[in-house]
């Protein structure tokens, strides 16, 4: 089978579309062949696959084919079987006839000669040529027609078809479209089965000696190109991998290794996308191809078929997979190979995939993901290519020219160099070349960088070229060893006296040997022998010279680094775009290479990969400089100086400060702010947060780490503090009030606070100013600044470094004393200052008093701790309460300062004051029914309070505390007893008001006019009641013996004393924690008498005479019967008569006042007036007034007072009562609904 391979190649390139046979019986093709062949190819077609599954294939493509034309004569049987591919899939039988007798007898029996072969697909079309106006004819046409179904088709398939040329024709095309594709789908049925039942005989005979895999190779390919004819494109494809792995099985089996291939001129150019680039006639090899061309050839054909399914993106993805593992199989056979064919065949065929599917490719078609992976793959491809182009260079003498960057460094330094049988030797006749090369080599530099930044240069070679060829080289060289194993770079480092030093050979030694080659003739060597390897022209013009090889070089870096940047792996774009900012600035485009660098330092920023960005921001620096950038160069700087400390000497870093202090003193024509970020970073202490109130300013202090290898002075710092609760606050700004030298690693800085608002702060930014450049940070250090001094991190801090508090009470003054202090005598007021988790340091208290009150400023005032353990009412003194600490203090212009132990703890302020009531306290007089004491505010004396206290006495608490006097009894009489001679027994009642002890010495009574003494003439009791103790809020009485006295003389007529006075001579024991105590002594004013330290107590009290005489009786009449409702209007009367005629008020009208509670009662009418009332005695007149009851309960009701007529002389009958019963109102029932 294995002799079919020509004629299988020849049928191959010739067969492109499905054939179908025409019979044409009755010479009908010329006429309808035009008809025929402009439907094709079908528009759709459904065909099986060979998993039987219906396939839509769209625009078939088909051919025509008479069965008398010379290409589908008859064949051998064995060649019409393993061709079958090429054979009709369809036949078409044109028949036509007008007579039904000649249809029996000529054409039917014609017909079934030519449809007896079962193996054959096929239908007849039955061309009528009748005219449309001849009936006869067209009925005819129909009988023989009919008679062609009945005789040809059958139920359970149609085999006829009728075109009519006169008529209209539309769905006999369809109908046709439709039978070909039926009968296409059936022979292709069987044709699979065929092939699939010989495939598998061979298959199971793979493993044996008589196995051929030329025959495998026709059948298998006959069965792809097979569906590839039928458009059934995965099918093909399937066959093809098959293939290859079948063919990867042979291929390894020890034993049936054969040659390799590769050898031939041309074949370093990849055939990936060309099957037809080699017949199969010259690769193969007894029953078996060469693996080098096949392998290219199989992928070739896979490549074409992805394409036709437009899936590019798969082409690129197995294209790589296969540039892979075929470049390990030539890494094998290298020793037999052309010298570098590896590296060339790598290198083309990479450009042919990229170029293949980039023109195949239209972006948008295909999901993103796939997209992107595509884009990835193009990128390795290129990246590979770039790689092995770099490794050629470096053969030639060009490594100069590569940057010895990271990338490239790891890329050729796991690259292995080739490995020939031999190394190339060096041609005759080039010693021009090779010293061509030697001043290559001897004028090649490497750069230094910006700043003097010296590194070891990073290796672009596995081992040492120099070694790796002479020990190579065909014979041992029996030079200078060291020659051999120097480890001399192609970076000029080789010394003028190696490059003339003279090899000689040592004597005893044949002058065949061959010396150790020098690196410029290793160069040249591998020149020449890769011209005879290269057969591409434009790949060979890119190594004719340094220039041509950087424009290729940089074009290949360019297309990895966008296809990476359009793929998954973006990182791999930045990296290569570092690569083209190297070439870029080496030819003076520092525009565009300071592009690059940016992105390639920001990628190496973001990953941290510091090593790295080490490399390549000194680069990006020098090109800022020089375009000069200011800002990106100062920036540059920053980032220098914050890398790690351990890849720069200290000598370097001090260059990147130095650059950045000249710039910012210089004259800067655009100052802009720096970001130091990363150089200074801040904190707060470690503890707990500076805590302040509202409106409280303070000290702030910030932790500063600096990374400047030396001090560095900001001529201005502050910082901003950005509230975590409310953003609406902003931010705060704090300033340092002058320069701040920072000095390497940390410092302490203190900045003034002004006062904040509520909240919590956390550290925001920090800016400053080195001389005309501003810097800013964000940079926040992380952890206890205890751990490193270094400690460097972007986190911001979650802790707040500054509370400030709500509004609240800092302060609280407060009264000491509750109870009452005495009236007109001097007392110690005290005032409780209680700081609340304040600090009263420093503190100012004003003290204003309000009117009646005075501070008697001739005694000092004293503070002491306040304790809140109560002393006893008797004033004794308790060790235990007493004051741990006790200051006295002075009063100046109203302000008192607090001692500093006052400043935290609970103390009380006493203060001497002395509250003046110049009016005389009144007793309540006998006979009075609710006797009423004196008014507690007629007491009350008001002290305003203005605290002044926090940092520079910000906050102020003001506050007026009341404070109650009085005087130390309240006076109430009445009459004990009346003795049938007129005398009166007066009971004095004494109310102590005081919470202290009072003890009376002396008492006596100063009578007014109309009363007397009895029995003596001063008016005092017997001195035996003294001295009387009176109790804390307790009563004591005296009793006096008095009478009315009948005569006055003119001298008491004119000495009226309406009242009686009554003087008491007291002292006081009582302790000031607790209310009234012994006033202080103030000197011998007032009412103090010196020898006996007595106080003295006057009180006035009113007598009245009884009625002795009455002239108006004043009678309350009664109060409706149904009782007083709140809110119901009722009529109060009170009815007035003369009893008899009064000369001092000899008037015909009476004057009189209706008083009631405003809170209880509402009065309708006038509430005073005159009424008339007749002088005669006897006369009566009644007074009544509208009320509205205002409040329920019992409640006094109004009074009627005559207020001309004295009290002597007014008789209450019937006497109105003391308290009125009032009920509440009357439910409501505008709401209720009855049941």
């Amino acid at each position: 089978m294995a002799n079919f391979l020509a004629q299988f190649l020849s049928i191959k390139n010739s067969c492109e579309r499905v054939v179908i046979a025409v019979e044409d019986v009755s010479d009908l093709w010329p006429l309808v062949k035009k008809g025929f062949e402009e439907r094709v190819p079908f528009k759709r077609a459904t065909l099986n696959n060979k998993t039987r599954n219906p396939v839509f294939v769209d625009n078939l493509s088909a051919e025509f084919i008479l069965t008398t034309d010379a290409r589908l004569r008859s064949r051998f049987p064995q060649e019409q079987l393993l061709f079958s591919f090429r054979e009709p899939y369809a036949t078409v039988v044109l028949v036509t006839c007008e007579d039904l007798d000649e249809f029996k007898t000529i054409l039917k029996p014609r017909l079934k000669l030519i449809v007896q072969n079962d193996e054959r697909e096929w239908f007849i079309v039955f061309v009528s040529r009748a005219p449309p106006h001849n009936d006869q004819a067209t009925k005819m046409a129909k009988k023989v027609y009919a008679k062609l179904e009945v005789d040809f088709s059958s139920k359970k398939r149609e085999r006829c078809c009728k075109l009519d040329i006169n008529g209209p024709e539309a769905s006999f095309w369809e109908e046709l479209e439709s039978k070909i594709t039926e009968c296409v789908r059936n022979t292709l049925d069987r044709r699979i089965q065929f092939y699939e039942e010989e495939i598998r005989k061979l298959s199971e005979q793979r493993f044996k000696p008589v196995w051929s895999f030329c025959n495998f190779f026709i059948l298998k390919e006959s069965l792809a190109f097979m569906f590839e004819m039928a458009h059934l494109h995965e099918d093909s494809l399937r066959e093809y991998d098959e293939l290859e792995l079948c063919y990867l099985e042979t291929v390894n089996i020890v034993g049936k290794q054969k040659d390799f291939g590769g050898m031939e001129h041309g074949d370093d150019q990849a055939a990936l996308l060309i099957p037809e680039k080699k017949p199969l006639t010259q690769i193969v090899q007894d029953d078996s191809f060469r693996e080098f061309e096949f392998r290219q050839y199989l992928f070739a054909c896979q490549a074409k078929l992805l394409f036709k399914l437009n899936r590019p993106f798969e082409v690129a993805a197995r294209g790589y997979s296969f540039v892979i593992s075929f470049s390990k199989a030539l890494a094998l056979h290298e020793s037999i190979l052309p010298f570098c064919l590896r590296e060339v065949w790598i290198i083309t065929s990479c450009l042919s995939l990229a170029n293949a599917t980039a023109a195949h490719y239209s972006n948008g078609l295909v999901a993103p993901d796939i997209e992107k992976e595509y884009y990835r793959v193009r990128g390795e491809l290129y990246s590979l290519c770039r790689a092995k182009f770099m490794r050629l260079a470096y053969l030639l003498g060009y490594g100069s020219a590569i940057e010895k960057s990271p990338v490239n460094s790891a890329s050729l330094s796991m690259l292995p160099w080739p490995k020939p049988a031999v190394w190339p030797s060096v041609p005759s006749d080039v010693s021009s070349e090779v010293l061509a090369k030697e001043k290559m080599i001897l004028q090649a530099t490497s750069r230094v960088k910006h700043f003097g930044i010296q590194r070891k240069p990073l290796p672009l070679e596995p081992n040492f070229l120099l070694r790796e060829a002479n020990r190579r080289r065909a014979s041992l060289s029996v030079g200078n060893v060291s020659e051999i194993f120097d480890g001399r770079y192609m970076d000029g480092s080789v010394s003028h006296a190696a490059m003339s030093r003279t090899n000689s050979t040592p004597g005893n030694f044949e002058s065949s040997i061959d010396r150790p080659m020098k690196l410029a003739e290793i160069f040249v060597a591998a020149e020449h022998a890769l011209k005879k390897t290269i057969s591409d022209p434009d790949l060979l013009a890119s190594f004719s010279s340094l220039d041509e090889f950087e424009r290729k070089y940089l074009e290949l870096s360019k297309s990895a680094a966008e296809n990476y940047h359009n793929s998954w792996w973006k990182r791999h774009g930045v990296v290569l775009d570092g690569e083209i900012a190297a070439v870029c600035f080496k030819h003076g485009n520092y525009d565009l290479a300071a592009k690059s660098y940016e992105k390639v330092c920001a990628l190496y920023s973001g990953e941290g990969w510091q090593d790295l960005l080490a490399d390549v921001l000194p680069n990006l620096a020098e090109c800022q400089k020089i375009l000069d950038d200011q800002a990106g160069y100062l920036s540059s700087c920053v980032r220098l100086l914050s890398l790690d400390k351990g890849l720069f000497l200290s000598k370097e870093r001090q260059a990147f400060q130095s650059e950045v202090v000249r710039l910012a003193h210089g004259e800067m024509e655009h100052p802009v702010p720096l970001d130091v970020s990363s150089l200074i970073t801040f904190s707060g202490n470690s503890g707990p947060p500076l805590e302040l109130c509202d409106g409280d300013p303070g000290i702030l202090s910030v932790i500063l780490w600096s990374g400047f290898p030396d001090d560095i002075t900001l001529e201005s710092l502050s910082l901003t503090l950005t509230a975590t609760s409310n953003a609406d606050e902003g931010v705060k700004v704090i300033r340092s009030s002058g320069a701040t030298i920072l000095s390497p690693g940390r410092n302490t800085i203190t900045l003034s606070l002004p006062p904040q608002k509520t909240g919590s702060y956390v550290l925001g930014v920090l800016t400053g100013q080195i001389g005309h450049l501003r810097i800013r940070s964000h940079g926040f250090a992380r952890g206890d600044p205890a751990e490193s001094d270094d400690l460097i991190s972007y986190e911001r801090p979650t802790r707040p470094i500054l509370k400030v508090h709500k509004p609240r009470a800092l302060v609280d003054l407060a009264a000491a004393v509750s109870s009452a202090l005495l009236m007109n005598e001097p007392q110690w007021l005290g005032i409780i200052v209680k700081p609340i988790d304040y600090s009263l340091k420093g503190a100012v208290l004003h003290i204003d008093t309000g009117p009646g009150l005075k501070i008697e400023e001739s005694q000092a005032i004293e503070m002491e701790i306040h304790k809140n353990t109560p002393k006893k009412p008797d004033g004794s003194n308790d060790k235990n309460n007493a004051s741990v600490v006790e200051t006295q203090l002075t009063l100046k212009d109203g302000s008192i300062e607090l001692p500093d132990w006052a400043s935290n703890i609970t103390s009380v302020l006493w203060v001497p004051v002395r509250a003046i009531n110049d009016e005389l306290a009144r007793g309540t007089s006998a006979g009075t029914v609710s006797p009423e004491r004196p008014s507690v505010v007629d007491g009350l004396r008001t002290v305003a309070l203005k605290l002044e206290f926090g940092v520079s006495h910000n906050q102020t608490f003001e506050r007026t505390i009341a404070v109650h006097f009085t005087n130390p009894f309240h006076v109430s009489t009445r009459v004990a007893d009346k003795c049938s001679d007129g005398t009166l027994l007066l009971q004095v009642i004494l109310h102590s008001q005081v919470k202290a002890c009072l003890i009376i010495y002396d008492a006596w009574l100063d009578l007014q006019n109309g009363f007397v003494h009895t029995g003596q003439t001063d008016g005092r009791p017997t001195s035996a009641f003294f001295p009387l103790v009176v109790p804390s809020v307790s009563k004591a009485g005296i009793l006096f013996s008095i009478s009315l006295k009948t005569a006055i003389t003119e001298d008491e007529a004119k000495m009226m004393k309406p009242d009686s006075i009554l003087n008491i001579r007291y002292k006081i024991k009582g302790n000031r924690n607790l209310g009234s105590h012994t006033p202080m002594s103030v000197g011998t004013n007032g009412f103090e008498d010196d020898a006996t330290q007595l106080l003295t107590f006057r009180s006035a009290i009113v007598l009245q005479q009884p009625v002795l005489e009455p002239c108006f009786a004043v009678g309350f009449l009664p109060l409706p019967s149904g009782g007083l409702r709140v809110g119901q209007l009722f009529t109060m009367k009170w009815r007035v008569e003369r009893l008899k005629y009064l000369e001092e008020n000899n008037q015909d009208e009476v004057h009189y006042e209706v008083n009631a509670n405003s809170e209880h009662w509402m009065i309708a009418g006038r509430k005073q007036g005159q009424v008339p009332l007749s002088i005669k005695q006897g006369s009566r007149i009644e007074i009544s007034i509208l009320c509205v009851p205002l409040a329920a309960g019992y409640v006094r009701p109004p009074q009627l007072e005559l207020p001309n007529i004295g009290e002597a002389n007014i008789s209450c009958n019937p006497a109105g009562p003391h308290l009125v019963c009032v009920f509440p109102p009357p439910l409501s029932s505008s709401f209720c609904i009855p049941a």
